[in-house]
């Protein structure tokens, strides 16, 4: 539990955002399909300009190591949707794939 000031002034206690959800769809964890498909995204926002989320080192050049340094420290604000055949989704935040 977080304590958060509210709009009166008072401390509320807020649950973390992933506390009780569950994967119901796909497998547990972030498939390396997903993680291209992240990594080639994100590469290509970069090299169009957009600003990182993490420190960018003197070691880190490229865009693509770039963007797998983000994706594996967890600072995309990313989710997946999978899908399956019938209709059903649902959509999962790259945080809850990565723990």
């Amino acid at each position: 539990m977080v304590p958060t000031p509210s709009k009166s002034g008072k401390k509320t206690l807020k649950k973390p955002l992933l506390e009780g959800f569950e994967i119901k769809v796909g497998p547990p964890k972030l498939t390396r399909f997903e993680k291209a498909r992240i990594v080639g995204a994100r590469s290509l926002q970069l090299a169009m300009g957009a600003p990182a989320f993490v420190t960018i080192e003197k070691s880190l050049r490229d865009p693509i190591t770039i963007a797998s340094a983000e994706l594996e420290e967890g600072g995309l604000p990313i989710s997946i949707r999978r899908t399956l055949p019938n209709g059903v989704f649902q959509d999962i935040p790259i945080r809850a794939l990565m723990q």
